[in-house]
């Protein structure tokens, strides 16, 4: 995306305009850095970041040769005279004594650096997620055996685990991301690993539907808004056009966990009678003993901030104090509304029902709530479904595996695809369309299948390509500022995982084992979404941004540079901010 300074007259796209939020200047704190703001930078980029992506990696396609040793930092609001004291972090921002706008810096540097980060801090942040994914995942596989007679209950008894599990998730969402940004993501992230593994592990002790109920709300409520909460913490090292990218590794990590759970469950399984407890148990037991050791060892690698990696036991920090130059004055390059809190900052009630109440994100909410519906019963169900069509429990959990090898394949074709031709609604649309004729599919199935004909088919659908992450990187584009962007990463979440309890309800037990009524509402909601919400979205961000054009286009160089220095509109409320689609 490129970007846009009014006041220097570059002319851009509509739909790429750059937006951050102005804040208000501490005059000391512009002082106190030595540097003058009044000098023209002339040895800038103006083009766009040269990262290294996927695309490029696997075509080796460059748009021109780049010099290592050249200039890569990007021209921002903080070279124009007039307008770097509106964007000025704030002077109790964490990273404001690394803050210089006179910092210059190579590709060569600039690459090394990411790195480092990714290796730092992306690979932690990738086995956190992975030990949510572990501790999520695991009652599925303990129901592909005597899980549910053991305790003596019914597929219902399932489902409505499976339901109380998401509300809990849901309704924790938005305190979690409150917390997180109280007390900071480094101090939550680790604490709510180890809070939900110490209730994931106890699960070895379930006596009957109650406890089984009552584990699967802790478990809801520990878990809910980690996800927002390590997407913001990422923020904090990446910039916006890096974070996708790392977003779709993120869950492809998932996918990737979920095949070694699976051969861990394959494993554990068989010690179904060791100390006379079923199998199902030790595999709790184990499982939540290998997240919580995650957890721990999260306390001593998630560092606050770029320049806060020094501690009692990393004396030396992770990054030279000119990587902390690069890494705070890249980020606020790229993005100067990241200045405006600090990593220990709470939300005003105000900042909070100001994102709630933007109703330009609504489309995208409205989204997060169906397009997982369709794919989602199958996926919770599989387990269940293949012992139900013949295979015995340790061949389920196998089977398991290759729509999951499949998904990390998919999951890297859709990014290329992503960053190919830069569109958001026509490649998150791809995992219904995919979805669909294997819906038919199974609906059309007669009864009494051949056991591997179903198979083909419930593992074509389940390895549809995952658009989620494009998703959430579109929810968080679309937002604008970081105060909001933090309160609407949640409310996005919150939606997704109300789509999950919705879909926990379709199949039921009187519609068992061919679930024929199911599978139609299945396919109903997905033309809905292909057919209706898609376009739909996509038309109202074209009808915003035509609105937005007519006003801005209309105002005078003079009026549009009075405009930038009197608003108090923030984010995605600004005239000069384009919404993507």
């Amino acid at each position: 995306m490129t970007r846009t300074f009014p006041a220097v007259n570059i002319v851009t796209e509509p739909t790429t305009i750059k937006s951050a939020s102005p804040s208000q200047v501490d005059d000391n704190s512009v002082k106190d850095l030595g540097v003058s703001i009044h000098e023209v930078a002339l040895d800038l980029v103006d083009e766009e970041e040269n990262q290294v992506n996927f695309t490029d990696t696997l075509f080796r396609k460059r748009k021109r040769p780049t010099d290592p040793d050249a200039i890569a930092t990007k021209r921002s609001v903080f070279d124009d005279p007039m307008l770097a004291p509106h964007y000025w972090p704030k002077k109790d921002y964490e990273n404001i004594h690394r803050f210089d706008p006179s910092a210059r810096w190579t590709y060569r540097e600039e690459r090394a650096l990411v790195q480092k980060i990714d290796w730092k801090i992306m690979l932690m942040a990738a086995i956190g997620f992975s030990a949510l994914n572990l501790d999520r995942s695991n009652v599925n596989q303990a129901n592909s055996t005597s899980f549910l007679t053991d305790l003596g209950m019914t597929t219902d008894d399932f489902n409505l685990g499976n339901s109380v599990f998401r509300l809990a998730f849901l309704c924790a969402e938005l305190p979690s991301q409150l917390v997180s940004k109280r007390v900071g993501p480094d101090r939550w992230i680790p604490t709510q690993i180890c809070l939900w593994s110490i209730v994931s592990l106890s699960q070895f002790w379930l006596t009957g539907r109650t406890s089984f109920l009552v584990c699967r709300v802790l478990l809801g409520a520990l878990q809910g808004g980690f996800i927002p909460d390590l997407v913001l913490y990422l923020s904090y090292f990446y910039t916006k056009r890096e974070l996708p990218i790392r977003l779709a590794l993120f869950w492809m990590s998932m996918y990737f966990c979920s095949i070694v759970a699976s051969f861990l469950a394959y494993g554990i399984l068989h010690l179904d009678g060791v100390a006379g407890e079923a199998g199902w148990r030790w595999l709790f037991l184990m499982e939540g003993g290998i997240t919580l050791l995650v957890g721990v060892t999260t306390f001593f690698n998630m560092p606050p901030s770029p320049t806060q990696t020094k501690a009692w036991f990393r004396p030396k920090g992770w990054f030279s104090e000119r990587e902390e130059i690069i890494m705070v004055n890249r980020i606020l390059r790229d993005d100067p509304t990241k200045g405006d809190m600090h990593n220990r900052e709470g939300l005003s009630l105000r900042r909070l029902w100001t994102a709630i109440c933007d109703y330009d994100l609504w489309p995208l909410y409205i989204l997060g709530l169906m397009f997982g519906i369709p794919n989602g019963p199958p996926a919770t169900y599989l387990t269940l479904l293949l012992r139900d069509i013949g295979f015995n429990t340790f061949q389920t959990n196998l089977l398991t595996i290759p729509y999951q090898a499949l998904g990390i394949v998919k999951m890297f074709l859709v990014t290329l695809l992503s960053e190919h031709v830069g569109e958001r609604t026509l490649v998150a649309m791809l995992e219904d369309l995919w979805t669909l004729p294997f819906l038919v599919t199974l609906y059309a199935l007669p009864a009494g299948p051949n056991p591997w004909v179903f198979f083909a088919i419930v593992t074509g659908l389940l390895s549809y390509p995952y658009t989620h992450p494009i998703q959430v990187g579109w929810c968080s584009r679309n937002a604008g500022a970081v105060s909001s962007r933090t309160v609407n990463a949640s409310l996005y979440n919150m939606f997704v995982q109300a789509s999950s309890i919705i879909s926990a309800q379709i199949y039921v037990a009187s519609d068992a084992p061919r679930y024929e009524r199911g599978n139609r509402i299945l396919i109903i909601i997905c033309c809905v979404n292909l057919g209706i919400l898609y376009p739909g979205t996509k038309a109202y961000y074209i009808w915003r941004n035509r609105q937005r054009d007519k006003i801005w286009n209309s105002m005078t160089v003079e009026e549009r540079d009075h405009y930038l220095r009197t608003t108090k509109d923030m984010g995605n409320r600004r005239l000069d901010f384009r919404f993507a689609h």
